[in-house]
């Protein structure tokens, strides 16, 4: 196995981890508002078909960069969520809970994860000679 492949590995594990976690607490998120519930379904669709599509396709970019936006994006929500509240979705700010800093350290790796491995792409596809 490669270091890449593991990276992918890691990318693929955080999003099905992430998914499962969110799949998990839709119930008691929907219970507390439509808004919050729903964000928690969108989640769970789309880590979950990211850690599909990246088993199938682990060279996908553009699986890639839908990752580690994704990541991101749930990582920063979850830092509004805590601190200010999200509008519409949860509008007050929730309790910082352990499940939640688990979650999101599992994120954070997968976030490293595919943006190390975009990066080495990146590098790769500039040190390229042209025409070869």
């Amino acid at each position: 196995m490669t270091l890449a492949e593991l990276r992918t590995d890691v990318v693929i594990l955080a999003c099905a981890i992430s998914a499962g976690i969110h799949g998990a607490l839709v119930p008691d998120h929907l219970e507390e508002g439509t808004g919050a519930g729903a964000g928690f379904v969108v989640a769970t669709a789309l880590l979950a078909a990211l850690a599909l599509g990246l088993t199938l396709r682990p060279a996908s970019s553009t699986a890639l960069v839908a990752a580690a936006v994704l990541l991101a994006g749930l990582i920063g929500s979850y830092g509004l969520a805590v601190t200010t509240g999200l509008p519409v979705l949860h509008p007050e700010p929730e309790p910082v809970e352990g499940l939640a800093l688990v979650t999101k350290a599992i994120e954070a790796a997968g976030l490293v994860a595919a943006a190390s491995l975009l990066r080495r792409r990146a590098l790769v596809l500039t040190l390229q000679p042209k025409g070869t």
